[in-house]
C-alpha cells in the first residue's frame, strides 16, 4: 500500500468565505494575535477571547465545504493506501464534507477545553465564562484552540504518518507557521515526494518536489482525479 499525508490550511476554507489570517482583512481583523490567541491573553481578558470565539464559532453556519473539499472526501474514501488528512484549520468545513482519516492540529471551534483537568467535549454554542466542565466539574471551560505557544495536538501521530509517507501535500498553507510548516523537510528526510497545492507560492516553496498554483477547489479536485485514476500517490508521476 501507498501512504500520503496531506496538510491543509487556510487557503482550502477562503475559498468557502472563511477569511485567512495572514490576508488583507483576515480572521483576526480587528485584534492583534496577542490579544486573542495566547494564553496571556485569555489570562489577560477573558471576555475578549471568549467573545472572539464565539463569533468565529457562529460564522460556521455560513459556510459550506467546497470542491477541495469534497474531493479529499473522494480520496479518503477510495484511497487503499495510508492517508491522513492533518488540517491547522479550526474549522469543520472537513468533517461536514465527510472526511473521516482526519485531525485537528489546531484544535476545533466546536469544541471546548477544560483548563483544569484538560477534558475536552462538542460545543456548537456560545462559550461563556465560568462555564463547569461536564467531566470534572470545575468552571474552567476554555475555547479548544491551540493558542500560539502551547503544543499543538496529536504531533505523535502525525510524526509516525510522515514517517511512512510515499507522498506529503500541503495545500493551502502559508509555510510560516511551525511546526506544520517544518513537515515538508522531515517527510523528505524520510524519502517521501512532495507536493504544493497553493495559490501562491509559499514561503517554504522550495523545499517541494513540485509546485502547481491555483484555486485549491481547482488544483484539488484534478490532482485526486489523476492519483485515483494513476493508482499512484507520487507527484512526479
Amino acid at each position: 500500500m501507498r501512504n500520503i499525508v496531506i496538510l491543509t490550511g487556510a487557503g482550502i476554507s477562503a475559498e468557502s468565505g472563511i477569511a485567512t489570517f495572514r490576508g488583507p482583512g483576515g480572521l483576526w481583523e480587528g485584534h492583534r494575535v496577542e490579544d486573542v490567541c495566547t494564553p496571556e491573553a485569555l489570562a489577560r481578558d477573558p471576555a475578549l477571547v471568549h467573545r472572539f470565539y464565539d463569533l468565529r464559532r457562529a460564522a460556521l453556519a455560513t459556510v459550506s465545504p467546497n470542491p477541495a473539499h469534497e474531493a479529499l472526501v473522494r480520496l479518503d474514501r477510495e484511497w487503499p493506501g495510508e492517508l491522513l488528512i492533518v488540517t491547522q484549520n479550526v474549522d469543520d468545513l472537513h468533517e461536514r464534507a465527510g472526511a473521516r482519516r482526519l485531525l485537528h492540529m489546531h484544535g476545533e471551534l466546536r469544541s471546548a477545553l477544560c483548563a483544569s483537568c484538560s477534558a475536552r467535549c462538542a460545543w456548537a454554542v456560545a462559550l461563556p465564562l465560568a462555564t463547569d466542565c461536564p467531566s470534572c466539574g470545575a468552571s474552567a471551560l476554555r475555547p479548544d484552540i491551540v493558542f500560539f505557544g502551547e503544543m499543538p495536538y496529536q504531533m505523535e501521530r502525525i510524526d509516525a504518518a510522515l514517517s511512512r509517507a510515499d507522498l506529503f501535500v500541503s495545500i493551502g498553507t502559508s509555510g510560516a507557521v511551525y511546526p506544520a510548516a517544518g513537515f515538508v523537510q522531515l517527510a523528505r528526510h524520510h524519502g517521501a515526494a512532495t507536493l504544493e497545492l497553493n495559490l501562491d507560492p509559499s514561503e517554504g516553496s522550495a523545499w517541494f518536489d513540485e509546485t502547481r498554483l491555483g484555486s485549491a477547489g481547482t488544483l484539488v479536485p484534478a490532482w485526486v482525479h489523476e492519483v485515483l485514476t494513476s493508482g499512484e500517490p507520487s507527484s512526479r508521476t
